[in-house]
C-alpha cells in the first residue's frame, strides 16, 4: 500500500502540519478517517492530558473502530482517535458550553493532535482513557506546537482544527 498523508490545520492561525497515516498499525481507524475526510470542527485545548488539541465530531465510521494501536502516553506528533458517550463529556467541569456542537449526541468522536511531551491520558472522573494512535506528524510539528501554545494562552474561540487529504 502507498503511504497516505493528511494535512492538519488551525485555519484561523494559518498554520498546518503534515501527518502520515499509520496504516500498518491502525488500519481500521485509518480507513475510517481517510474515507470521511475532510473533517474538522471547533478546537479545544486539553485540560487533563496536557499538550493536546482536539475537535469533537459526530461519528463518521460505519461502526466505531476497535482499540487498535492503543496508548495512554502519546508522544509529540501523535494523532489519536477517541470515542465518548454524551454523558462522558456532559460534566460541567469539562468546560464545554451548552451550545457546543457535540452536546446531545449519543456518541462523540474526538480527533486529537499531541504537540509536546509528557502527556498522560488519565481522567480524574473516569481513570485511564486509552486512544488509538492512527497518524504521526512528519512535517511542521514545530510550527503547529507554537500555534498550540498560542491557542492555550490566547484562547480557542473562533479557531477550528481541520483534517484534509494532503
Amino acid at each position: 500500500m502507498t503511504d497516505r498523508f493528511i494535512e492538519v490545520s488551525l485555519d484561523k492561525r494559518g498554520v498546518s502540519c503534515t501527518a502520515k497515516l499509520l496504516d500498518d498499525r491502525a488500519p481500521i481507524t485509518c480507513n475510517a478517517v481517510w474515507d470521511a475526510l475532510p473533517l474538522g470542527g471547533d478546537v479545544y485545548h486539553a485540560k487533563y492530558a496536557r499538550n493536546e488539541i482536539y475537535a469533537l465530531l459526530a461519528p463518521f465510521a460505519p461502526e466505531e473502530p476497535p482499540l487498535e494501536n492503543p496508548t495512554i502516553t502519546p508522544i509529540p506528533g501523535d494523532l489519536c482517535y477517541f470515542t465518548f458517550s454524551d454523558t462522558q463529556l456532559g460534566t460541567a467541569s469539562y468546560g464545554y458550553e451548552r451550545a457546543a456542537r457535540h452536546q446531545g449526541r449519543a456518541t462523540v468522536v474526538d480527533l486529537a493532535l499531541f504537540y509536546e511531551r509528557n502527556n498522560l491520558l488519565i481522567n480524574g472522573d473516569a481513570g485511564w482513557v486509552p486512544g488509538i494512535v492512527w497518524g504521526s506528524v512528519v512535517d511542521g510539528l514545530d510550527r503547529m506546537a507554537d500555534a498550540c501554545q498560542d491557542l492555550w494562552r490566547a484562547g480557542a474561540l473562533g479557531e477550528t482544527l481541520n483534517f484534509r487529504r494532503a
